[in-house]
């Protein structure tokens, strides 16, 4: 658990961005490294790194590429530093080939060759598939925990139960808890202020907002009035372009591209929930699935928002290979928790985000409490307020 928790430290120093809403450097060290020059947009992984050479990782985006490594470390539970000398610090060398980086690439090509090879092409083994966070993979079962409880890690595929209302009814009833469709469709912009709040007080609070506007435009800023030499992190998407400002960051600032775009798009089309019909196709209700210590867990690890109990799953598939899996409570119809997947050459790449707290903002309600979660660290975020339906500038949506 020791070099489980220091990889989150020294992963989060390093900033491997996973999605749109993350990069915030909440579970960082003290001495961050200084951002990598701004990669064109347009610009693949090949070019924009030096010595980026795997052919299933060289053509993909800068943020997807990172999004890759992310997988790459936490499926061994390691850290940046396992493979790259000094990451972490302001002296990390990500070109020079250690051993344990020489491997690496053998075993990104043996995972392809595996897939193409025996699965047709599609990613049926991943990095996670034998390694389960340990450097080397375990080869014999355990019996210690062969007669305690089950597996807690859920498939990314839901099979539809029939048991259960259908996918599209869930989402008729957590519409009709929010206030309802017409309510719903009145809702044009709004801005939320609070805090966020560093995972274990790590990286310090900071100064959160969201400025949303419909159907599909969101920015989210954090920044730091207490410390004016802390720049602000900032994630923005406009409806077709998205981009993120991390200044703690490997890459300092870059555009959204790829699968990361994909995400920022359905991040900010659920901010109006009136339209989440539409936002995926082939909804599907799962069989009920535990959160929390009906799952599990080991109680150390349970630190999420959501209170413990079974809830009700719909999924839904986009563009490119997303996913994303929804929760709702069975007694309120609200949304608990969204985890949506990207794809990777190495393995889905999962970004979660919980929701709680619900409150009544002109009839609409809105949760006052979140928790975002992904590969590499995560933070909460605490609503003060919530002003709906005012003027938004364009600008805050652009280019930060």
């Amino acid at each position: 658990m020791i070099k489980l928790w220091l990889k989150r430290l020294s992963l989060a120093a390093a900033a491997v961005t996973a999605g749109w809403l993350i990069g915030s450097v909440f579970t960082s060290r003290a001495v961050a490294q200084a951002p990598l020059a701004t990669c064109a947009a347009g610009t693949k992984a090949s070019a924009c790194f030096k010595n980026v050479t795997t052919d299933a990782l060289k053509n993909l985006t800068p943020g997807d590429f990172l999004s890759a490594m992310g997988v790459m470390a936490d499926s061994l539970g390691l850290d940046c530093a396992d493979c790259h000398p000094g990451a972490g610090t302001d002296k990390a060398d990500w070109v020079f080939d250690t051993p344990a980086k020489i491997t690496a690439r053998k075993m990104v090509n043996m995972v392809q060759t595996i897939n193409k090879e025996n699965f047709g092409g599609v990613q049926m083994v991943t990095c996670y598939t034998c390694h389960h966070a340990r450097d080397r993979p375990a080869t014999t079962v355990s019996l210690d925990s062969l007669y305690s409880s089950p597996n807690f890690e859920k498939d990314d595929i839901i099979q539809a139960d029939k048991s259960q209302p259908s996918g599209t009814e869930v989402l008729d009833r957590f519409i009709a808890a929010l206030g309802g469709q017409q309510k719903l469709n009145g809702l044009t912009s709004y801005i939320e202020n609070g805090v966020s709040i560093g995972y274990e007080g790590l990286g310090g609070n900071g100064k959160f907002t969201i400025y949303a506007k419909s159907p599909n435009q969101r920015t989210t800023e954090i920044r730091f009035p207490d410390h004016p030499d802390r720049a602000p992190s900032v994630w923005t998407f406009d409806g077709k372009v998205g981009w993120v400002t991390t200044p703690r960051g490997l890459l300092g600032e870059y555009q959204l591209e790829g699968a990361n775009a994909d995400g920022a798009l359905l991040e900010a089309q659920m901010s109006f929930p009136g339209q989440i019909k539409t936002l995926l196709t082939n909804w599907r209700t799962g069989s009920l699935e535990s959160i929390g210590e009906n799952a599990g867990a080991a109680s150390s690890a349970n630190v999420s928002i959501v209170p413990p109990d079974d809830y009700r799953v719909v999924e839904g598939n986009g563009p490119r290979g997303l996913v994303a899996k929804l929760y709702f409570d069975t007694k309120t119809n609200l949304l608990v928790r969204v985890l949506r997947f990207v794809n990777s050459p190495i393995g889905r790449v999962p970004i979660q985000v919980d929701y709680a707290d619900y409150r009544d903002v002109n009839g609409i309600k809105f949760p006052f409490k979140m928790a975002f979660l992904w590969l590499d660290g995560r933070y909460n975020a605490e609503i003060s307020d919530v002003k709906v339906n005012v003027p938004i500038d364009a600008k805050v949506f652009g280019k930060p």
